[in-house]
C-alpha cells in the first residue's frame, strides 16, 4: 500500500502541471479584460499601461512559467517561513497576488477556507450520516413503508435546487418563526456559550440545505449497493452457517456495499465545494464560493486560476483515497 501511494502520488505531479496548464489557457483565452470595470473615462494608453503592470504584455506562456513558479514553489517557502518562523533567502519573492484586492490569493483562500470547512465540510459530514442510515435500512426493508418514504424524500432533494431550499428555509424559519438568523455572521466568534449557540444557529440552514441534498443522492447509491449485495451467494452462506441478521448486514454486507459508495463520497467533495458557491450567496457566507463569484466577475485571473486549481487537486487526493480505502474494505484489493 505504501508503495502504491508514492508511485500514485509521483503520477500525479504531470497530472496536475497539465490540468494546471488546461486552466491557465482556458482563462486566458477566455473574452474577459481586467480593466473592463474601470470607469471609461480612462484614456486607452494608461489601461495599456496597466495592463502592463498585471504583466498581460507578456506571452502566456511566460506568464503560465511565472504563475507556476510563484504557487508551486514561493507560496510553499512563503508557508515554510510562517510556520516555522524563519527566514529563506533573502524573504523576498513574488507572489500569486490577486488583481483586485492586490493581496495574495492564498492568504485570501486561508482566511476564507474556515467558513467554508465550517459549513461545508460539517454539511458533507452530516449528509454522509444521514444517508448511509437510511440506505441500508432501505435496502433490507425493501418496498416497505420506510423505503418508500425515503425513496420520495431523496427524489425530493435531489431534484429540488439548493437555492429553492435555502430561500424556503429563509422563509419559514428567519422571516415566520424567527428561530434562526437569515445572514451567516462571519466575524462572529465564539467565545462563550450564548456566542456557541449563535454559531450553531447560524450554521444549521446552511448545513441542512446542503446535507439535505448530498444526503439525498449518497443514499440511493448506498441503498442501490445493499440491494446488490443482499443477493449474494456470500449473504446465504453466512445466513446458512447461523450467523445473526445484524452480523451478516452490518459486517459483510455492509462492507461490501461501501466499495462503490466509497467512490461517490470520495469524488463528491470537490463538487460540494464548488456546489456550495450558490449557498454561500443565498446565506451570505463569506467562503470559498463567494471569493470564486467575486474573482469571476472581476475577471481577476490570477485568483479563478488558484481556486479552480485547487479544486482540481482536491479532485486528484481524494480519487487516491478512495483507492486507498479501496484496499482497506475489500481484502481481494492488494497494491503491492
Amino acid at each position: 500500500m505504501f508503495h502504491y501511494t508514492i508511485r500514485r502520488l509521483i503520477f500525479t505531479i504531470p497530472t496536475l502541471l497539465f490540468i494546471s496548464f488546461v486552466i491557465f489557457f482556458i482563462l486566458d483565452t477566455a473574452p474577459n479584460d481586467p480593466t473592463g470595470n474601470l470607469p471609461l473615462t480612462i484614456p486607452p494608453e494608461v489601461r495599456v499601461k496597466i495592463r502592463a503592470s498585471l504583466g498581460l504584455d507578456q506571452p502566456m506562456f511566460i506568464r503560465y512559467l511565472l504563475w507556476c513558479q510563484q504557487f508551486f514553489i514561493n507560496e510553499p517557502l512563503n508557508m515554510i517561513e510562517q510556520w516555522f518562523d524563519i527566514t529563506i533567502g533573502d524573504g523576498t519573492r513574488l507572489r500569486v497576488t490577486s488583481w483586485s484586492t492586490r493581496s495574495p490569493v492564498v492568504d485570501l483562500v486561508v482566511e476564507r477556507l474556515p467558513q467554508t470547512l465550517w459549513v461545508v465540510g460539517m454539511s458533507y459530514v452530516v449528509g454522509i450520516l444521514i444517508a448511509i442510515p437510511i440506505g441500508v435500512i432501505s435496502a433490507y426493508k425493501q418496498y416497505s413503508w420506510f423505503d418508500q418514504l425515503g425513496t420520495f424524500f431523496s427524489m425530493l432533494g435531489f431534484s429540488v435546487p439548493t437555492f429553492f431550499t435555502g430561500l424556503l428555509m429563509i422563509v419559514i424559519f428567519s422571516v415566520h418563526l424567527r428561530w434562526f438568523p437569515s445572514i451567516y455572521d462571519t466575524t462572529h466568534k465564539v467565545t462563550d456559550w450564548s456566542s456557541f449557540v449563535f454559531q450553531v444557529k447560524q450554521m444549521i440552514m446552511p448545513v441542512m440545505v446542503l446535507a439535505f441534498f448530498n444526503a439525498a443522492q449518497l443514499s440511493r447509491f448506498m441503498r442501490a449497493s445493499m440491494l446488490d449485495n443482499l443477493q449474494q451467494d456470500y449473504v446465504r452462506t453466512a445466513r446458512a452457517k447461523g450467523l445473526k441478521e445484524r452480523v451478516v448486514v452490518l459486517t459483510h454486507v455492509l462492507r461490501n456495499s461501501l466499495i462503490p459508495v466509497v467512490t461517490v463520497i470520495a469524488l463528491g467533495v470537490p463538487q460540494v465545494f464548488g456546489g456550495a458557491i450558490i449557498t454561500e450567496q443565498i446565506f451570505k457566507v463569506n467562503g470559498l464560493g463567494q471569493l470564486l463569484i467575486i474573482g469571476i466577475q472581476g475577471a481577476d485571473i490570477p485568483l479563478v486560476q488558484t481556486l479552480t486549481f485547487i479544486f482540481a487537486v482536491l479532485i486528484v487526493l481524494f480519487n487516491l483515497i478512495a483507492d486507498i480505502i479501496y484496499g482497506l474494505l475489500d481484502p481481494r484489493i492488494r497494491y503491492d
